[in-house]
């Protein structure tokens, strides 16, 4: 995934853009980067490897070099960036949020056949955020650039940009990010994550819609282009993703996750399967506040039967030796034995994508006395990886786990049940949920139904993206 994050003032906005990046560190864990203008100095760039290290620790050192009124930064968990650019648009610094799913399509039938070169990472891919550029710098234009690379991209992608003269930002097309302009004192941010520029003093001045690019200097913002008449933003946001501080198009994601769990265990209450337990247990971080709402909607006490320790294992702590990594994802969890021996224990987690870590956790605590363990997904069976987000590391549809089960209880052609395997109340749903207990070492497994989950949010629901359950746009 990844977040970004600028600042335009009367003043020096280092600082906010610093810390309003860092905000976002629960979106990426690979780069990070910082860039400003200066009157004086021009521009100025910093990119740092997070991959085993907070953002913070990074660019401290960093932001004592740094002077400019106006700053753009990001967290990514791939491209290096934001990456300064020379073209006939002039000199601008441009960081992205999102995927393009046929870059290799746009470097040969776009740039191609014009002799144009670009710098291969590691892996000989292209750098998203450069190819973004190149294909801004093909119109005339920085807005009518923006248009086309988001027309043609295939995915999404979410753009700023730092210009001698202010920021321009672009909401993808389809709206699948949020955006948020906040108002300060003296000056302006905009934010992937709104609480980010709340906590640095700006207040919440307007969310951008769905392709809609605005031009934002110290005086104020101006909209270049209006939003589109179509949204399809992440459902995963509210999900699991998003800080529970944030709202997108005006929906907390705590308390959308608190009504979550508690419509969950209505439906239960009223299906006949709340089973009885001691506890309702979240898995940590994201799976607490559904199991906050799970548990006062069902009357059983909410508790904390293991925590995760995190102040020597932070998040941004990815070994590349895969062993290391689930020794240390081991590692984190501490259990609290008086919550877990001869327990009966609900687990509520935001969602179960492929089950290895999930399955680690079961184990864990049969491993220190729990009797039972039932689990609930705050989401339907995931059957799809995301086309349109990186917030899925899943490669292939048979490395999730609700889908490889599908595939095996089918033999083969199982895409053509999907529906019905995602459908509680069916024969084909309830083999799944026995299958998978049976797999993971759970007593029952539930999944938040889809309706259930749009009531949750909120809003429209032909404006939410349900692609990694329904396989549909």
């Amino acid at each position: 995934m990844g977040g970004v994050f600028g600042a335009v003032s009367k003043r020096d906005v280092v600082y906010d853009v610093f810390f309003g990046v860092d905000y976002h560190s629960h979106l990426g864990t690979s780069r990070g980067g910082l860039a400003f203008y200066d009157s004086q100095d021009g521009f100025q760039r910093q990119i740092h490897n997070i991959s085993n290290t907070p953002f913070r620790t990074k660019f401290e050192a960093d932001c004592s070099k740094f002077r400019g009124n106006m700053g753009i930064g990001c967290i990514s968990d791939s491209d290096p960036q934001p990456l300064l650019v020379r073209s006939h648009l002039g000199i601008f610094a441009i960081a992205t949020v999102g995927i393009i799913n046929n870059a290799e399509e746009l470097v040969n039938n776009y740039l191609a056949p014009q002799g144009m070169q670009f710098m291969a990472m590691g892996s000989g891919a292209v750098n998203s955020t450069e190819l973004t550029a190149a294909l801004i710098n093909e119109r005339a234009t920085l807005v009518e650039g923006i248009q086309h690379a988001q027309q043609v991209i295939d995915g999404t992608m979410m753009i700023l940009i730092l210009q001698e003269d202010g920021i321009v930002a672009a909401r993808d097309r389809l709206g699948r990010l949020p955006m948020l302009i906040g108002r300060g004192e003296d000056g302006y941010s905009v934010s992937f994550e709104s609480f980010a520029g709340e906590k640095l003093g700006y207040a919440p001045d307007h969310e951008l819609g769905a392709g809609e690019i605005v031009k934002i200097t110290p005086d104020g913002w101006e909209t270049l282009v209006k939003p589109g008449s179509q949204m399809r933003m992440c459902s995963f946001l509210w999900t699991y993703y998003g800080y529970p501080n944030s709202a997108y198009e005006g929906v907390n994601v705590e308390v959308m996750r608190n009504r979550n769990g508690r419509l969950m265990a209505a439906a239960e209450r009223q299906g006949g399967t709340l089973p009885d337990v001691d506890y309702v247990a979240g898995v940590p971080d994201s799976g607490v506040p559904h199991a906050i709402g799970y548990a006062h909607e069902a009357g059983i006490p909410f508790a904390r039967p293991f925590v995760k320790y995190t102040p020597t294992w932070p998040r941004s702590f990815m070994p590349e030796n895969q062993a290391v990594r689930n020794q240390v994802a081991k590692m984190k969890q501490i259990p609290v034995r008086d919550l877990i021996e001869d327990k009966k224990l609900l687990l509520v987690d935001d969602s179960i994508v492929r089950g290895t870590q999930l399955r680690e956790t079961v184990d864990f605590l049969f491993d220190n006395g729990a009797r039972e363990v039932h689990m609930r997904s705050a989401c339907p069976p995931i059957m799809f990886p995301c086309r349109y987000l990186n917030f899925s590391r899943s490669n292939s549809e048979m490395e999730l786990l609700a889908r490889a089960t599908v595939e095996r209880l089918e033999g083969g052609g199982g895409h053509e049940h999907l529906d019905e395997y995602t459908d509680t109340s069916t024969e084909r749903g309830r083999s799944l949920r026995r299958h998978i207990c049976s797999q993971m070492g759970f007593d029952s497994l539930e999944y938040q139904s889809l309706d259930g989950l749009r009531q949750a949010i909120g809003i429209d629901p032909c404006s939410l993206c349900t692609y990694c359950w329904t396989g549909e746009d």
